[in-house]
């Protein structure tokens, strides 16, 4: 499986390690990616998400039923 928020979508990033001598080699910003469990009350149910560190802050701050419905809406999560 890919590493990809479930929630918003986030994946990694390409960019360069620069050296002192300013040589350039290419590397990869991986999303902080967790696996957390959260329950529904509207479904009565547990689900298991990859979500990324924004993502819980999100969650944190509105809720998982509106992050949830956001998500579906922009069509990164399946119902």
């Amino acid at each position: 499986m890919s590493r990809v928020c479930e929630l918003t979508g986030k994946k990694a990033m390409v960019g360069n390690n620069v050296s002192h001598a300013l040589n350039r080699t290419k590397r990869k910003f991986n999303v902080n990616l967790m696996k957390k469990r959260f329950y529904l009350p509207e479904e009565d149910k547990w689900i298991t998400l990859k979500v990324s560190a924004k993502a819980l802050k999100k969650i944190n701050k509105k809720g998982i039923d509106a992050v949830i419905k956001e998500a579906r809406a922009e069509g990164y999560l399946k119902k």
